[in-house]
């Protein structure tokens, strides 16, 4: 059950999606935090952001759509409340990272680097909008997600995980350009852009009109972008998107990802994904797989 990425040892494959599992101190009287494979926390930025006004939280028939907007307390704030609070855990802590110009990531981590933290990584938001290119998401471009990459690899020493978005024409070509600079990692996919209206006042749901659409809707979409990625990179993949069943789970590990995160799924039930390691750790003993690495990437395609 344990996945190594570099010289770090996840004891199982099933993390938290960001921003779906707060910080983990939000449900640990409720469920077993440490017995995730990992804890990738909600992002945090250069400075506070209270996010985009309500509503900004939608259930759709087959998931979610969201826009928070990135709300949460600052770099500043959260080196002082939250890493004394992570450094108490005892299993891998991954912090997520986002910003609106490149020189917002890097004093960022520049800032976390300082602070006395355990976490073992960063995981890089590129899906956020770059103000100096016209509102381009740093993700949707190889030249930028190459240069964002190369800054900050060269920063840390920690595990360097790049967030790939969907809405992009060749995710492989994202996903080279930031292993070709030094990423330890890719996570796929992020949200999906989706907007709902409501007929009774004929507005969009959503304050901000669209948003992410998360959930068991983009299943399909992710295992299809994992796919893609691993046929063209060497480094490990984490695949998120609409896991809600053991089944989900070995579909990711076949696609090619090595490990996976659960987001949406979380608000309904927290300890989902302890509960899928046991599911998982059963599978394998129940099919005579002695490793992970027997599933990853092994799917079997149609003869003519």
């Amino acid at each position: 059950m344990r996945v190594k990425i570099r010289d770090i040892i996840f004891e199982s494959p099933l993390l938290t999606a960001s921003g779906t599992y707060g910080y983990g101190h939000e449900v640990q009287n409720l469920v077993k935090v440490n017995e995730w494979g990992g804890i990738i926390t909600k992002s945090v930025t250069r400075h506070p952001r209270e996010g985009n006004p309500p509503p900004r939280i939608v259930e759709t028939s087959s998931g979610m759509l969201n826009s928070i907007g990135l709300a949460n307390l600052g770099v500043d704030k959260y080196c002082q409340e939250i890493i004394p609070f992570l450094n108490e855990l005892k299993t891998q802590v991954i912090i997520n990272i986002a910003g609106s110009a490149i020189e917002d990531y890097l004093e960022t981590l520049e800032i976390l680097e300082t602070a006395d933290g355990k976490h073992v990584g960063y995981e890089i938001n590129i899906s956020c909008p770059n103000v100096k290119k016209g509102g381009m998401e740093f993700g949707v471009s190889a030249d930028m997600t190459e240069r964002l990459t190369a800054e900050m690899r060269s920063r840390t020493d920690r595990l360097l995980i790049m967030k790939l978005g969907p809405n992009v024409t060749c995710i492989e070509e994202i996903a080279q350009a930031a292993e070709s600079e030094g990423a330890d990692a890719v996570s796929a996919i992020n949200t999906v852009v989706g907007m709902t209206i409501d007929i009774q006042t004929q507005k969009p749901t959503l304050f901000t009109n669209f948003g992410g659409l998360s959930g068991p809707a983009i299943k399909p979409i992710a295992i299809a972008n994992v796919h893609k990625i691993a046929k063209v990179v060497h480094i490990p993949i984490i695949g998120i998107g609409g896991i809600s069943t053991i089944e989900d789970v070995i579909e990711f590990l076949l696609a090619g990802a090595s490990l996976v995160q659960i987001g949406t799924m979380n608000y309904q039930n927290p300890d989902l994904g302890p509960q899928l390691a046991n599911e998982l750790s059963k599978y394998l003993n129940n099919n005579g797989i002695e490793d992970l690495s027997d599933l990853i990437g092994k799917v079997k395609y149609h003869s003519n």
